[in-house]
């Protein structure tokens, strides 16, 4: 098969499965794709998918550059990269968080490739509190204060209610 054919099979195969899971999806050239998973903790991951000549290239943002504790952070996603599948953490030059990842093009399939965007989601959505609270805490806890000391909701904080609570 000629690479050509195999970069429109596997762009179909791309173009099928995110079809098949009404995921919100855009195709700005073709080829590219653009993504939203939804999560629960991280509302949602943008996700890009890039057929190219042998693979294809998963792309997906987690957090940007953490304000605090950043050997910590690193080292907890370093090591959690090593129980993790298809796809691994990042830093890009800005410090960005990301989620990357190559599956060579022989073998996508919609099985796999459903088997990626899951463990995309799962890593992106189950480590984004984790991220926050030892990236971020501080920030977190000011902003606590300051919508407690307007009357305003906290409801998106509650995960992190033990941040700002007095003691910590």
């Amino acid at each position: 098969m000629s690479t050509q054919s195999q970069r429109i099979d596997a762009a179909c195969v791309v173009r099928d499965t995110l079809a098949a899971h009404e995921l919100e999806v855009e195709e700005p050239e073709a080829g590219h794709f653009v993504v939203t998973l939804p999560g629960t903790r991280k509302q949602k991951t943008t996700c890009s998918l890039v057929v190219g000549e042998h693979a294809l290239t998963v792309q997906a943002f987690v957090a940007r550059h953490v304000d605090e504790n950043q050997e910590t952070v690193y080292r907890w996603l370093l090591e959690r990269n090593l129980r993790m599948y298809g796809v691994s953490f990042a830093i890009d030059q800005l410090g960005d968080i990301y989620l990357a990842g190559r599956l060579p093009l022989s073998s996508l399939d919609e099985e796999e490739l459903d088997r990626i965007l899951g463990s995309v989601l799962e890593y992106a959505d189950g480590s984004f509190n984790t991220i926050l609270e030892l990236g971020f805490a501080s920030a977190i806890k000011r902003e606590w204060e300051w919508r407690i000391s307007r009357g305003e909701s906290t409801a998106n904080l509650e995960a992190f209610r033990h941040l700002a609570e007095p003691g910590d």
